[in-house]
């Protein structure tokens, strides 16, 4: 099978730098663009970004050379330019937006740790990247020198990961974990990949897209000392595939790096079922997995960049059938207020009863199952899974079953977070049963 061959491009302004220069991750991080003056020798301005980028109240805005090439610079609605350039749309207010619309600093139990979900934290490292995503999660911290995250800060994210034994997996984002000095990132991978009970490390990075050369041998071999080790990249649009790309991924898989893909569905750039195909088709031939597709946060400045979750659905039902079942991402939408990701899909069920289910395909085929008229029901009390991680009264720090319901409690034995109905809720030991907790009301010692 012959290699895929996807397009290298460079600017103009850039024929003359030598190789060695532009290929070094390092030069690229400082002639990243962020002035009016040097956009414009790159790309021919609107009168919209132009304000944009005059304005002081916009959260930070680079871009490196070497994806500032993969624009078309006379095409202002070109799908990269419309991610990373700003334009005037993010001065307006919007409806609904939030400054943290996941809630992540309320489930932040030390500075830069996030405890959402049971079983894994993620660990925000750094507030930097490479370039900066005009509708960045974080963008409340992205980019802001004074809200970066110190020695004593890793310390306590380490410490609690240490002290809380049903963390087994911890995700590594930021800004962009890839950004930080080798050293540093060497060294937290280390001590996190030092505590028994952490099972698998993650990383969150746009960095092999927005700067490829980053990828060098030195990065691979770091990070193949500490299987198994996740990384999911962040590419949107298939004109962001390209030569550089495809080998920086072929260096990560050879490394045993398990790759996959998570972009962000957004109004003008990739709201097509055409260009979504093309994207991950593109992306299993250079052996990354689509893992998610994400309705765009209610995030403040980005309204005009967000879509009707329909178009999401709409999508979903145009790849499913139509392309390799793995190349299908998941669509999810974050949940506003901390609810965590919430998986959205066609409905492929019709009905169902106590003996048969109705279904239809891709193509609108509709059929029925015959369900089995003896099942005989799994036992929890006789299961030595479940009963290793049913929670009794005044354990803490423990994953397990309420009720068949997964909740967990908290380390400091104060507060057990239950996961029913849809939300966590505060409970309490009372001798062999759980109550509600009331606002402020700790549990018994």
């Amino acid at each position: 099978m012959p290699a895929p061959n996807f397009p290298s491009k460079r600017a103009p302004v850039y024929q003359n730098v030598p190789d060695e220069q532009w290929n070094d991750w390092r030069w690229q991080m400082r002639n990243r663009l962020n002035t009016v003056e040097e956009f414009e020798k790159v790309i021919t301005l609107t009168d919209s970004e132009r304000k944009a980028l005059s304005s002081p109240d916009l959260f930070r805005v680079e871009i490196t050379p070497y994806f500032v090439s993969l624009i078309d610079p006379d095409d202002p609605n070109d799908p990269i330019r419309k991610q990373i350039v700003p334009t005037a749309g993010e001065i307006d207010a919007f409806t609904g937006m939030m400054e943290d619309s996941l809630a992540e600093d309320r489930h932040s139990p030390v500075p830069g740790l996030v405890h959402r979900y049971p079983d894994r934290v993620l660990m925000l490292v750094t507030t930097q990247c490479a370039s900066y995503c005009r509708y960045c999660t974080r963008s409340r911290i992205v980019g802001d020198p004074s809200a970066t995250f110190s020695r004593a800060d890793y310390d306590a994210q380490i410490e609690y990961i240490a002290r809380t034994p049903q963390v087994r997996d911890v995700l590594l984002s930021g800004g962009d974990p890839l950004s930080l000095a080798p050293k540093v990132l060497d060294e937290l991978l280390a001590r996190i990949y030092a505590i028994p009970h952490v099972e698998v490390i993650r990383i969150g990075s746009r960095i092999p897209v927005f700067m490829p050369m980053r990828v060098t041998d030195e990065l691979c071999e770091t990070l193949q000392k500490y299987h198994p080790l996740y990384l999911n990249i962040h590419v949107n649009h298939p004109n962001e595939i390209t030569r550089e790309l495809a080998e920086a991924t072929d260096k990560l898989t050879r490394a045993g790096i398990q790759l996959g893909n998570q972009s962000v569905l957004l109004a003008g750039i990739n709201d097509c079922v055409h260009i979504q195909r093309k994207l991950v088709q593109d992306l299993v031939r250079i052996r990354v997995r689509p893992y998610y597709l994400y309705q765009c946060d209610l995030v403040e400045g980005a309204g005009h960049l967000r879509t009707p979750i329909a178009k999401g659905i709409e999508i979903i039902e145009g790849l499913r059938g139509h392309t390799s079942g793995f190349a299908v991402p998941t669509y999810v939408v974050d949940a506003p207020g901390g609810g965590g990701k919430v998986p959205l899909m066609p409905n492929y069920l019709i009905s169902y009863s106590d003996h048969k289910v109705v279904v239809r395909n891709y193509e609108g085929y509709i059929t029925t199952y015959e369900e089995p008229t003896e099942y005989k029901l799994h036992d929890p009390k006789t299961c030595k899974y479940c009963q290793s991680k049913r929670i009794e009264p005044g354990q803490a720090g423990v994953h397990g079953l309420l009720d068949g319901d997964a909740m967990f409690i908290k380390p400091d034995g104060y507060d057990v977070l239950h996961n029913r109905g849809g939300g966590m809720h505060r409970l309490r030991a009372d001798g062999e049963k759980w109550k509600p907790l009331g606002i402020g009301e700790k549990k018994d010692k």
